[in-house]
């Protein structure tokens, strides 16, 4: 029997809210495999999330919901002895500041946590085009262990609407941090 997951979510004010609300669709679907999940929100990701999605369906989550301004939340340390921490969306801004080490909110503490402990942490960034300063700060997490998992949607299992095409990342990344899904795989019938 797999080991039940204890996971962060946290999602800041990039672009691509439907991409986090779609993760914690998927979440309460997987809810089976998980033993503990917090999410994290930044106050710019709560704006995005009415902007883009006309709505605020964020207050609704069944989850317990960090506000990035608590450093008292378990996530802040390693003790709380979670397996993994996706950031969906990830901004340029959130990367930069875990790769120089700047734990200066809960996100940035969280995954700074991440790295300290040698766990999972798979940023989902949306931004695009990159600048050589984006580029050093990928390298540098990926030298720490942290995974960076663009939102570039597959298309060789021919999504058929946008849904579609967003759950190909969403399976990719919850494939990355371990969870057993049921989704596309290239030249598996």
């Amino acid at each position: 029997m797999q080991k039940k997951q204890k996971i962060i979510i946290a999602i800041t004010g990039a672009s691509g809210a439907i991409y986090a609300k779609m993760l914690l669709d998927k979440m309460q679907e997987l809810k089976e495999q998980i033993q503990k999940l917090e999410v994290i929100f930044s106050e710019p990701a709560k704006e995005v999330w009415k902007y883009e999605l006309e709505n605020t369906d964020y207050k609704k989550l069944p989850f317990p919901v960090y506000y990035s301004g608590n450093l008292f939340a378990p996530s802040a340390s390693g003790s709380a002895g979670f397996d993994s921490m996706i950031i969906c969306p990830c901004t340029m801004g959130t990367l930069g500041r875990i790769a120089s080490g700047t734990s200066n909110d809960l996100i940035t503490r969280s995954a700074d946590v991440m790295l300290k402990e040698r766990k999972r942490l798979v940023l989902v960034t949306r931004e695009m085009p990159l600048n050589l300063i984006h580029i050093r700060n990928m390298a540098t997490l990926t030298e720490a262990g942290g995974i960076i998992c663009p939102a570039s949607p597959s298309f060789y299992s021919k999504p058929k609407n946008l849904e579609e095409a967003i759950d190909t990342v969403i399976e990719r990344v919850l494939t990355l941090v371990g969870f057993e899904i049921d989704s596309y795989r290239w030249g598996v019938e």
